[in-house]
């Protein structure tokens, strides 16, 4: 019994470790925001282009971040190292989530598939509309 859970242990933290390094390989953002007293944070992710904008989702909508976004929508993106102002926009509607489900599979593939199995309860897409 023993071998036996030292192996399920041994196949979780591969798995576990194999699915974070997989999903570091493409391309992962930062996404800095700000709660109601200026405190800023920083949180990474993944960022798609769809439309001639880039889209953030969150996997959970209770997460801080996103929190966050919804009372300050003034965030910041880092992407290759150069940082840009948005107003983040959040889009919960079914044909949001389908396009962009869509565009981060094609991008992220199948760790992005994982990572929805192991993570992702109501995805929302969020546009970044380049702050003027």
């Amino acid at each position: 019994m023993r071998r036996l859970l030292l192996w399920a242990a041994i196949v979780l933290f591969a798995v576990g470790f194999g699915t974070y390094w997989a999903g570091e390989q493409i391309e992962v953002v930062v996404l800095r925001t700000a709660d109601a007293a200026g405190r800023g944070y920083e949180t990474s992710m993944w960022a798609v282009d769809y439309e001639g904008e880039p889209w953030v989702r969150v996997a959970n909508p209770e997460r801080g971040w996103y929190l966050r976004l919804l009372e300050n929508p003034s965030v910041e993106l880092v992407r290759n190292g150069r940082a840009k102002r948005y107003t983040a926009e959040p889009h919960d509607t079914p044909e949001a989530a389908a396009a962009l489900d869509a565009a981060f599979r094609e991008k992220y593939g199948l760790v992005d598939w994982w990572y929805g199995v192991l993570l992702r309860r109501h995805a929302i897409p969020v546009r970044l509309r380049a702050a003027p």
